[in-house]
């Protein structure tokens, strides 16, 4: 899709989200306590195409370029972090539409609310078998698991070789074929129904497994992205949404809101104005900064450049920065707010809760920094996961 055809269609999305806001902010508040999306809040952004940012268009989806999506899933997630995720995860996961052969891409999104959870938090095993793989392994953080209806597993194929020295491949299976575990008892993105799924012996054909840096079969860049950074890239905005969505929320109540004690409100103080001028200049830059990244990263995908080393580490470095930018933005809100951002009933105590949670993610880790360190001083990154 061109840059120009992407941008309207991601323009299109953000009108759509717009259009169902009520109902997702409606049912919001049960994500918490229900541990999972409701069914009328996964129906609403499933009808609007959020789980299809990354199908391809003659697959029936978005075909959105990467700068794109990421504004979709930033929007998304100002307005709630577990919306954020599974817009990121599920929009983010259907780009295997561009990994699968044609007929096989056409049964995983051929159903209309196609969701695929992934899970790169461990590797099983798929053991060749006659025209295709048995599947075995439990795998934990499959984002939208209990609306999911195919499970990307990433694996080791066995053929015999010493464990570590496989080729690693993403399994595609059905939901019939795993066994779901209801596990997801946390702090922060509750609603995410990020549930472990396992497979014991389960054989899938062929067509329906490729390799983790796949080659692709329809054309975009998207779709021959590292493995790594792909996976990393449908989450990392979220932080930044998340803190985004704070600010918004404190600028909504600002103006009537006073804290114990000052008799003006807090949108009148001169302290509070200042806060927000710094926490909407960190945001922003570190929005740049992502997207500069994915840009680079990008164009030395398209050249096959020498510099995809660099440019992918770089990316790394941009993701884990918006998150540690992120959580420093969402605690200074709370703190402007005062004590009404501990209140479950006000929209501050959740994204505190949430930005932490994501930022906890591997796409996010801190290790990042060691490695883009390690590599600036010419050390040794042989081993590392970027």
């Amino acid at each position: 899709m061109l840059d120009g055809q992407s941008a309207s269609a991601a323009a299109t999305m953000i009108e759509r989200f717009e259009q169902i806001r009520p109902l997702l902010a409606e049912h919001s508040g049960r994500f918490d306590t229900d541990r999972r999306l409701s069914d009328e809040a996964f129906g609403a952004l499933s009808d609007a195409g959020f789980f299809r940012l990354l199908l391809p268009v003659p697959l029936g989806g978005c075909g959105l370029s990467p700068l794109d999506f990421m504004a979709v899933v930033e929007h998304a997630a100002a307005l709630d972090g577990t919306i954020g995720w599974l817009v990121g995860n599920g929009g983010g996961m259907s780009r295997a539409g561009g990994y699968l052969p044609l007929e096989a891409a056409q049964k995983v999104f051929g159903n209309p609310s196609a969701f695929v959870a992934s899970s790169t938090g461990a590797i099983g095993k798929a053991v060749p078998a006659k025209s295709g793989y048995r599947i075995i392994g439990r795998w934990p953080f499959a984002s939208g698991a209990p609306h999911a209806t195919t499970f990307a597993a990433l694996c080791e194929v066995d053929e015999g070789q010493v464990p570590g020295n496989g080729r690693i491949v993403l399994a595609f299976l059905p939901r019939e074929a795993v066994n779901l575990i209801d596990n997801w008892h946390v702090s922060g993105m509750r609603g995410t129904g990020s549930w472990d799924f396992e497979a014991d012996n389960a054989f899938l054909p062929a067509e329906f497994v490729c390799d983790f840096q796949p080659n692709p079969t329809q054309a975009g860049v998207v779709y021959r992205l590292p493995g790594v950074s792909a996976f990393v890239w449908t989450v990392a905005t979220v932080p930044l949404g998340i803190a985004k969505g704070a600010i918004d929320a404190l600028i909504s109540v600002s103006s009537g809101h006073r804290r114990l004690g000052i008799t003006v409100p807090i949108a009148a103080r001169e302290l509070v104005q200042a806060e927000i001028g710094r926490c909407l200049a960190k945001c922003r830059a570190a929005g740049a900064y992502m997207r500069s990244a994915m840009s680079a990263l990008c164009a030395s995908v398209e050249s096959e450049g020498s510099d995809l080393v660099a440019a992918r580490i770089n990316y790394r470095l941009a993701c884990s920065h918006a998150a540690e930018v992120a959580v420093r933005v969402v605690l200074r809100v709370n703190d402007l707010i005062g004590a009404r951002a501990l209140a479950e009933s006000q929209p501050f105590e959740r994204r505190e809760r949430d930005v932490r949670a994501a930022a906890k993610h591997i796409a996010m880790s801190a290790e990042q920094f060691v490695i883009g360190g390690r590599y600036a001083l010419g050390g040794d990154i042989s081993g590392a996961s970027f």
